[in-house]
């Protein structure tokens, strides 16, 4: 095969991959059996080995890893990763939302979401492609783990749909139950001590220097999070909404881990929703979120020096093995 041909069919393959990956890992289908996915896989390696500088840094190749990490580079975040102030008081919920309705003029939306028990991540894309994905570090800047972040499938390394031109989108990068119970009966079939809990083993995983690993171990992310200028929506709701049509792994509504809500009884069904149904989830949280939804009221309300003051998190009591 000349360079030519090569060019053409490692784009069609990339774009049939790419393609196959969404459904499957976003959409939950699939129009072609595992054996046709690997068949494409391997013939898209092979033509990757044989013209190298046709292999492209987002290529679906990135996502069973192989690339080694000796030392992650630090980057400073364009927009500060702050983190939430947290409570275990619905008083200090509704005392947060009163102060909110007191500081801002106008009907004030809220969106109540999960708090992952995960690793934050805010992942830049530039023309509808993966570019760079960084740890929350100290809020001011954290570690280049491009590479790692790539192997997650439900992160996609290709955008489809109208999105911005730039922009970053931030989530939560998890350990999914079943993945980490699997990877414990392994290790101790191996006589390797186990590891703790699924956060802990995320955020060592995603650290890991050889990409091939973090691979076969099976993270999974929400992202939510958009940040940049001239976005196409006005809120947050609306924003995670338009996340979802570009390709990315949401939290949805229908599933009630997205709420829009203008009452604080609104807030308080999705506290209690959670807190009596958490347990039924494949992934771990510790609480809530509630966020102002409008951005522009967002902006009024600012922020301190660690925390926005538009949103609150209120964290469930550990529940007791």
């Amino acid at each position: 095969m000349d360079t030519k041909k090569a060019v053409k069919r490692i784009e069609d393959l990339t774009k049939e991959l790419n393609h196959y990956n969404h459904q499957y890992y976003i959409e939950n289908t699939s129009e072609v059996s595992d054996f046709e996915y690997d068949k494409r896989l391997k013939e898209l390696q092979d033509l990757e080995e044989k013209f190298p500088e046709l292999a492209a840094t987002n290529s679906p190749t990135k996502r069973v890893g192989g690339d080694i990490t000796k030392k992650f580079q630090t980057v400073k975040h364009e927009y500060p990763m702050l983190s939430l102030s947290n409570t275990y008081s619905e008083e200090e919920i509704v005392e947060w939302e009163n102060r909110v309705k007191k500081l801002v003029p106008g009907k004030v939306n809220y969106v109540c979401e999960l708090k992952y028990d995960g690793v934050a991540i805010g992942i830049r894309y530039e023309n509808g492609a993966l570019v760079q994905a960084i740890t929350r570090g100290d809020g001011t800047q954290g570690e280049d783990v491009s590479a790692n972040v790539k192997t997650i499938r439900t992160i996609p390394l290709k955008l489809k749909g109208n999105y911005p031109e730039v922009f970053e989108i931030r989530g939560e990068i998890f350990f999914p139950l079943e993945n980490f119970n699997t990877l414990n009966k392994s290790r101790e079939e191996n006589g390797e001590e186990l590891f703790a809990n699924p956060r802990n083993s995320a955020s060592g995983t995603l650290k890991m220097q050889d990409s091939k690993v973090v691979s076969e171990r099976g993270l999974d992310c929400f992202l939510y999070g958009i940040y940049g200028r001239d976005l196409p929506a006005e809120g947050h709701y609306d924003s995670v909404i338009n996340a979802g049509e570009w390709g990315f792994k949401i939290p949805t509504p229908e599933k009630k881990y997205l709420k829009k809500t203008d009452s604080i009884e609104g807030i308080m069904e999705f506290i209690h929703y959670w807190d009596e149904n958490r347990v039924d989830l494949p992934f771990e949280i510790d609480g809530v979120v509630i966020k102002i939804d409008d951005y522009s009221q967002q902006e009024e309300l600012g922020n301190t020096a660690k925390s926005p003051r538009w949103a609150i998190a209120y964290k469930f009591k550990t529940e007791q093995a």
